[in-house]
């Protein structure tokens, strides 16, 4: 679905990524992490065509984005952006949702339908103002718009910001459904926790450099890579190492509770 061949960009102020070769194939839900300036948002970008690669190519769905428009890509590429208030630009929800259907859907009735299931799905009132509103739900909003034209590939800068506990698994249940019907999805985020809980696999950025890709539980437990990119582990996969033997396969608060009770029977 996309796929990096040796790319790097290189912004005026000197911050950069390096040489990234990786692929996402149709399905999947990955994770890109790394500390704050690693270029994590830049990757995002390189991925629907928002910023083309000074060096090496991106491929999406086949097409090379430097020689494909933005607007072309945005078809099968949804873009979440960080900071909701640089994507809502219409004076009510429904509209909000509405505005990017009219690229998608040409019959009238049938983009009024997806609008309102879309409303109806994230609990919206249509005639709601957006920047009245909190900025959790800004955010949801935004993803919703997003999300109402059911594009192929899902590329989100960290979609839970400002978001409370039930509105993240709310939304992140909601991705999962997503990704199960096939959307495959590159999500960011700094919250390790998320990480652990929803993704399958996992992209490590350190300065610009790609120095881990790999199913999320082996991941969370090479403490080398995560130290090396100034991350943690999710606090069951960091309490399973500190345990030391018999604990290394452990991941989820069920499996660590059924192992002490086993050990202390």
């Amino acid at each position: 679905m996309i796929r990096f061949e040796n790319v790097s960009f290189r912004y005026p102020g000197g911050a950069q990524v390096k040489a990234l070769n990786f692929e996402l194939n149709k399905g999947d839900f990955a994770v890109l992490v790394g500390a704050n300036g690693a270029g994590k948002s830049t990757v995002s970008k390189l991925c629907n065509g928002l910023l083309k690669p000074q060096e090496g190519h991106v491929f999406v769905k086949g097409q090379d984005t430097r020689s494909v428009p933005t607007s072309t890509l945005a078809k099968d590429v949804g873009f979440l952006f960080q900071n909701p208030d640089r994507q809502i630009c219409q004076p009510t929800v429904e509209k909000e949702i509405g505005f990017g259907l009219q690229f998608a859907i040409s019959d009238e009735a049938a983009r009024a339908a997806r609008c309102r299931a879309v409303l109806d799905a994230f609990g919206f009132e249509g005639d709601r103002v957006p920047f009245s509103m909190s900025r959790g739900e800004r955010q949801r909003i935004a993803l919703a718009s997003v999300i109402a034209a059911r594009p192929d590939i899902l590329i989100l800068d960290e979609p839970t910001t400002g978001l409370n506990y039930q509105e993240c698994v709310r939304i992140m249940s909601l991705l999962c459904e997503l990704n199960a019907g096939g959307t495959t999805i590159l999500m960011i985020t700094h919250d390790m926790e998320l990480v652990q809980d929803y993704a399958q696999r996992v992209l490590v950025l350190c300065e610009g450099e790609l120095i881990g890709d790999g199913p999320v539980h082996t991941v969370m437990r090479d403490e080398a890579l995560l130290a090396r990119a100034a991350l943690l582990p999710a606090q069951i996969p960091g309490l399973a190492l500190r345990l030391g033997q018999g604990f290394e396969q452990i991941n989820t608060v069920q499996e660590m509770a059924a192992e002490l009770e086993r050990r202390c029977s």
